[in-house]
């Protein structure tokens, strides 16, 4: 009989072993991101209400930076990335501020889908 109740406990291990590998597998994420993602966009940060650059139908200041950052805490836009052609909303939404309505370098791996750069830095070009 104990040979039967040490089989029972080696296939009862090899069951919740199994059931934890697939619980693991499944909430790893779907995509990872790699260093060969990362890319360099260049662009004005605008705001989404602005999102061509263009402020002058807004008029929320003086500047395309009194703009955007009035846009960004009185109507709730959010932070994008023109450049020229497209704009890519932003993941950091704190980083942009200090360069509303300046030409930059963003840094980071964008998800085509959803047009959203996944922020790695910013920089002033």
């Amino acid at each position: 009989m104990s040979i039967l109740n040490s089989e029972f406990r080696i296939l009862n291990y090899l069951v919740v072993a199994s059931m934890l590998g697939v619980a693991a597998l499944s909430a790893a994420p779907s995509r990872i991101t790699t260093a060969a993602d990362v890319t360099e966009f260049r662009g004005v940060i605008a705001d989404d209400n602005c999102a061509n650059g263009d402020h002058s139908h807004m008029k929320m200041g003086d500047t395309d930076a009194e703009c955007t950052i009035a846009c960004i805490n009185a109507h709730g836009a959010s932070y994008v990335l023109f450049d020229g052609k497209t704009a890519y909303t932003l993941s950091d939404q704190k980083l942009p501020e200090k360069f509303a309505g300046k030409q930059v370098k963003v840094v980071g791996s964008l998800d085509s889908r959803t047009k959203t750069i996944q922020v790695t830095s910013i920089s002033a070009t």
